[in-house]
């Protein structure tokens, strides 16, 4: 799955409040709202970067890599439910935590694990998730080590093809129902 400047999506509204005025309540506000049910999707354009993810059946997360005017500028591992394909794309849903890789795998950086166990707390996500993502963990630590699966290749040739069109969300494209 391939992301570029002007391609649309859903996401959390307040993830989009956030990105928009940087204001981190928006962002704080995010997993409140999920324990309580009450979540959003809006529509959001991507900017900036080039993003290519890289997603396996059944996985509890996806290897992402990010490319800024044709230079890799990043690993981002999420750590998300397995995604389902939908008539409009993939589903998923973020589990907080992730892993920031240098481009040349020498070096991680874990992030957000305050929000990991502020959503561990509030419920949102479970004990049998976290199990997952535990394992998860341990798996793209070793992949990462073993320059395996995704890390195996060197991706820093990679361009988007420019004769890709842009893929667009049909009209009435409805929020995808809660799985909590």
């Amino acid at each position: 799955m391939a992301y570029w400047p002007g391609i649309q999506s859903l996401a959390p509204t307040t993830w989009i409040d956030w990105l928009q005025t940087g204001d981190t309540t928006a962002r704080d506000a995010a997993i409140t709202h999920l324990a309580a049910r009450q979540w959003e999707l809006g529509r959001w354009t991507w900017r900036e970067t080039t993003w290519l993810s890289i997603l396996t059946p059944g996985a509890y997360f996806s290897v992402n890599l990010f490319f800024n005017h044709h230079r890799l500028d990043r690993w981002y591992v999420n750590f998300q439910r397995p995604y389902e394909r939908t008539r409009d794309g993939v589903d998923t849903f973020d589990l907080f935590v992730d892993l920031v890789v240098a481009p040349d795998l020498s070096s991680c950086t874990w992030k957000d694990e305050d929000e990991y166990r502020h959503a561990r707390r509030l419920g949102v996500v479970t004990d049998v998730e976290h199990r997952y993502v535990q394992d998860a963990r341990d798996e793209v630590m070793a992949m990462i080590e073993g320059r395996r699966g995704a890390f195996r290749a060197d991706w820093s040739a990679w361009r988007l093809d420019p004769s890709w069109p842009a893929p667009v969300l049909s009209p009435d494209a409805a929020a995808p129902s809660l799985r909590l």
